[in-house]
């Protein structure tokens, strides 16, 4: 009797800075029949060695890394491997992120507290070819082309990925010399940036922007 072909699983690379979420979702994924775990990597630099590594089909990122801001790093991504699809796994809310994650090039987001149940519906349908995202962030999507939508406003949405990377660290207490470390800018720039959001968010003082940074944070989780 001829041997039965062994079915080959789809490789999955998972990128996160967190050890236990990457072991936590490498058990999920590994369970299942059709898809399974080839790489791991807590790095941008990582990253890309895993994917030349191991070829995976879909990545799985993060949205902060602490080398990178995982946003910029989907952009890299769907530059340097337009054929590699790209799924974002957050803890932050999707109302800041998810618009942003899909214009980098992702084809999803998925946020990490519904990651148990969800990860891997939204895997099978990138792989599929759709767009997984919730129907809230669909509905607002196609809300925005409504044409009398007031695209001048005051807005958290006009900032980019860099400033809203700052507000977020700012909200978390970091200080401008901190900020620059961290991203590995000089303080003159991220000074600039610091500028260019109040002018954004409409705001007046340091003050009132750390106030804000400080509840987008918190609400953002």
């Amino acid at each position: 009797m001829p041997a039965t072909k062994k079915k080959v699983k789809t490789r999955v690379l998972i990128v996160d800075d967190h050890p236990m979420i990457r072991r936590g979702l490498s058990g999920l994924i590994n369970e299942e029949p059709d898809i399974m775990v080839c790489g791991e990597a807590g790095t941008a630099r990582e990253c890309f060695e895993s994917i030349a590594a191991t070829e995976p089909r879909i990545a799985i990122v993060d949205v902060s890394l602490d080398d990178e801001d995982g946003l910029e790093l989907v952009k890299e991504i769907h530059l340097r491997y337009p054929q590699l699809s790209v799924l974002v796994l957050s803890m932050h809310d999707e109302t800041y992120y998810a618009e942003r994650a899909l214009r980098a090039g992702a084809s999803g987001y998925v946020m990490k507290a519904e990651a148990a149940e969800n990860v891997t519906v939204a895997i099978r349908k990138v792989l599929s070819g759709g767009i997984c995202i919730s129907q809230s962030v669909a509905d607002r999507l196609l809300r925005q082309v409504v044409p009398h939508r007031d695209h001048q406003s005051f807005s958290i949405e006009r900032l980019t990925n860099r400033e809203l990377q700052i507000l977020r660290l700012l909200g978390n207490g970091a200080k401008v010399r901190e900020i620059a470390a961290q991203l590995c800018r000089s303080t003159k720039t991220v000074e600039s940036h610091h500028k260019n959001i109040k002018q954004k968010l409409g705001v007046k003082s340091s003050g009132e922007l750390l106030r804000y940074a400080i509840q987008f944070s918190r609400k953002d989780g």
